[in-house]
């Protein structure tokens, strides 16, 4: 039978549908797509458009259309599919990021492979290394036939190196040095910490913010129309070197005349001008300016209006060079809040997030918990960053939607801590955390402490939602095993035994009170070498307690992560009037956080500790106080500034016994590390500690504090947060054991 191109055939009723040169689509894929079916009349007009249909499945190199008779015949010859995607030369970035921004643009394995999707990858690729500086790249795509009609794609890439940054030229400035403006930039020129920080590679966005640092520098130091004229962007011709030009006109220094409100304030225009924090008579500073109108419009939040507007309108008196004010106020309508939504939390949970939500949905907007519930996801520590986004509602003008977006961070970590000595050389200890067990919220802790001379398990778990309104449960196993810092680790040992449950209860948004109860077994064991110390000896029998625990808490810090500002106090205390010890014991810790500017912060923290023994019995000497080390005084040996006495009459080696009495004073001053940036994650502080425990019997005196200063290093790592000192004892006695090299993850102070 003859076959002929449908196209140049009369009409005729198709009788049946025939399709040839299928390899691995299905039929019903072509028939599917096929504007005719069996039973219809054919025609030429609808033979083109079942071409164009089938050509437009993206799936097929060639089509046509032939008939036999009354059969119409589908001829396809189909494109081949990609089976392999390879990049050869890859070192910049992850494949798995490469092959993303290909599947995105409709490449990836299993799809049909198009030449001109290939081209156009080769450009998405290009696009990516620009996004790093590395201008010079170069990929190019080649394809290698395998069976069953598939090709392999391969993108050859040559990277070459990052094109850097070789000059920085600002022109046009009078008032202000090049090196002082250069200051404001995140980009530079390079440094000994660009390997780390990038900032010698240009970047777009990283240009645009520092443009408008730039232009914020000048605007708060009152050049009201500093503009910014042009900016150029050379590149050198080996595509290594970038040079920046920026063309700036400074205008006139404005001084601030005066303030004056217009507008609607709700009657309440005393308690809007008790918010402004422009200074009258000084250089007009638009940061004073952008500080009183977000004050404005978040007061005007607290009232339910939503979409008030602020504007300061400047009025200039180009004479005299000043600038009058005029904050003018819109209050607009008031609104609700019909819905909440969270973005960024891949592992968190909704409900751990909307627990701590002090804004309801349908209820009446409300700044003021906005911002505290916005604070509360905040001090969870579970996120990089949390912003809040206020949505209109389209068709709803007294409606307003909420987008809390979080960036997660790794909520689990490995704390580590060691120092150097010449005793013990390195001491080590470890314990693994998981704040967010799960993404549930939930706290789960291992502590696993392995040095010479302490060994200690403890397990602990949190919820902190345990009652639906917020009650918090605490469940603690722990065994702690002690020897003396003699190295000899055959000699006596204290274990301590027990299991606790304590249960915090939130009085206030940022004020939570504990209470609970421990089971304790303490025992001092004798081993098979150094004789057991006198001051050890009453305890050699278990001695077993009952100890009542009530604690507060209040955080008022603006972030648990990298606090900046705000303060947080501690307050707990044990009684025991059970078992065979009874004692009673408190302390209590207060840290504040200042900041100086917007870079560098002062950080002051004070622990003191207080015990006492009752029903005529001392106070336990295993409950004593240490001080010394990390997390109190820094570059003296852990547990070493306190009470000691010699071992026993046969050895005059001191043993360190803590005390019931302890006082601790530590302040940091933080700054960001040099060349980093306004990188907070890494940082650098100078700090001066103080402290000491007492003894029983011995006066709490502040001349016998020792006293030490230095500097470090804090890092928010993958593992946690890592601070790392060296510390020189400035008040210091003989025989005090001095360790200058510390570093610890997973704490502060």
């Amino acid at each position: 039978m003859l076959s002929m191109p449908a196209l140049a055939v009369e009409s005729f009723t198709v009788r049946d549908i025939r399709v040839e040169g299928l390899q691995r689509i299905e039929p019903g894929t072509v028939f599917a797509s096929l504007p005719v079916r069996v039973g219809d009349r054919y025609t030429a007009d609808l033979g083109t458009s079942a071409i164009r249909a089938l050509f437009a499945l993206g799936l097929f190199k060639d089509v046509r259309l032939e008939t036999q008779g009354d059969v119409l015949v589908v001829v396809v010859e189909e494109r081949p599919s990609v089976a392999l995607v390879e990049f050869v030369g890859l070192k910049e970035f992850d494949k798995d990021v490469l092959t993303k921004a290909l599947r995105d643009i409709g490449l990836s394995e299993g799809r049909p492979y198009d030449k001109a999707l290939a081209d156009k990858a080769e450009q998405e690729l290009k696009r990516q290394y620009i996004s790093r500086s590395l201008y010079g790249a170069e990929v190019v795509s080649t394809t290698t036939p395998v069976d069953r009609n598939r090709v392999n794609l391969t993108f050859t890439i040559t990277e070459g190196g990052p094109a850097k940054i070789s000059l920085i030229d600002i022109v046009g400035n009078q008032s202000f040095s090049d090196q002082t403006l250069r200051d404001q930039f995140n980009l530079d020129t390079g440094g000994w910490m660009s390997w780390y920080t990038k900032s010698d590679r240009y970047s777009r966005t990283k240009l645009n913010a520092d443009l408008e640092a730039l232009r914020s520098y000048y605007l708060s130091r009152g050049f009201l129309e500093f503009r910014i004229d042009s900016t150029q962007v050379a590149m050198a011709p080996n595509k290594q070197e970038m040079s920046i030009t920026i063309n700036i006109t400074e205008g006139e220094r404005f001084v601030t005349s005066g303030v004056t409100l217009e507008g609607n304030y709700l009657d309440r225009d005393d308690e809007f001008k008790s918010l402004i924090k422009i200074a009258v008579g000084k250089p007009y500073n638009a940061e004073t300016v952008a500080e009183t109108t977000k004050a404005f419009t978040e007061y005007f939040g607290k009232f339910g209006f939503a979409f008030a507007r602020v504007e300061a309108k400047p009025v200039i008196d180009r004479q005299n060079n000043r600038v009058q004010l005029v904050l003018q106020a819109e209050p607009s309508r008031r609104a609700y809040v019909r819905r909440i939504q969270v973005a960024g939390n891949d592992r968190t949970r909704d409900e751990v997030i909307r627990r701590e939500f002090r804004q309801l949905e349908s209820a009446w907007y409300d700044g003021d918990k906005i911002r505290l519930s916005r604070d509360r996801v905040d001090r969870l520590g579970y996120f990089l960053s949390v912003n809040v986004e206020t949505l209109e509602v389209p068709g709803a003008p007294d409606q307003v939607d909420l987008l809390f977006t979080v960036t997660e961070k790794p909520t689990g970590s490995i704390s580590l801590g060691a120092g150097f000595s010449s005793v013990e050389k390195v001491a080590l200890n470890f314990g693994i955390r998981q704040d967010n067990a799960f993404g549930s919220g939930n706290f789960l802790a291992v502590e696993v402490n392995t040095s010479r001379f302490n060994q200690n398990l403890v397990l602990s778990t949190t919820n902190p939602y345990y009652t639906q309104n917020g009650i918090s449960r605490t469940l603690d196993v722990f065994q702690r095993t002690s020897r003396p810092f003699l190295g000899n680790i055959n000699s006596y040992r204290l274990i301590n035994t027990g299991f606790g449950v304590r249960f915090g209860v939130p009085v206030t948004e940022t004020d939570t009170v504990f209470v609970g109860v421990n089971a304790e077994q303490t025992e001092v064991k004798e081993g098979t070498g150094i004789q057991m110390p006198d001051a050890w000896l009453p305890y050699r029998e278990k001695r077993t307690a009952l100890p009542l625990t009530l604690g507060w808490a209040r955080d008022r810090r603006d972030s648990a992560l990298v606090p900046t500002r705000g303060a947080l106090q501690r307050f707990n205390s044990d009684v025991s009037l059970a078992g065979d010890s009874h004692y009673a014991r408190a302390s209590y810790q207060f840290q504040q956080y200042i900041p100086l500017t917007k870079k560098y912060t002062f950080a002051f923290n004070a622990d003191v500790g207080w015990g006492q023994g009752l029903n005529g019995q001392e106070f336990p000497l295993f409950k004593n106080f240490y001080v010394g080390g990390l997390g109190s005084v820094r570059g003296f040996e852990r547990t070493t500034l306190g009470p000691s006495e010699p071992f026993n009459a046969n050895n005059p080696q001191l043993i360190y016994l803590g005390g019931p009495k302890k006082l601790i004073f530590n302040a940091e001053f933080i700054t960001p590390f040099p060349g980093a940036g306004n990188d907070k994650t890494l940082r650098l502080f100078g700090f001066t500690d103080a402290g000491r425990a007492f003894g029983a019997n011995e006066p709490v005196s502040l001349d016998q504090l020792r006293v030490s200063a230095g500097v470090g290093l804090s890092w928010i790592s993958p593992m946690g947060p890592l601070r790392f000192s060296y510390a020189t004892p400035i008040v210091k006695q003989t025989g005090d054991r001095i360790q200058r090299l510390q570093f610890q993850i997973g704490t502060s102070f």
